[in-house]
């Protein structure tokens, strides 16, 4: 008997749940604080900068 179809569905379904892992990953990252940590420093060095200008 030939397994073609269940081995490509089986490579479709692991390739489907590691994408689903990475942007649950990303989702988290956006929402924790640590990933506007960064841009809220630069934001005010730039206005402390401006400011004392």
């Amino acid at each position: 008997m030939d397994y073609t179809i269940y081995i490509v569905l089986a490579a479709l379904a692991i390739v489907f749940f590691m994408t689903q892992g990475m942007t649950r990953k990303k989702n988290k990252d956006r929402k924790s604080r640590k990933f506007m940590e960064s841009y809220r420093e630069e934001n005010r060095n730039k206005s402390r900068e401006e400011k004392e200008n």
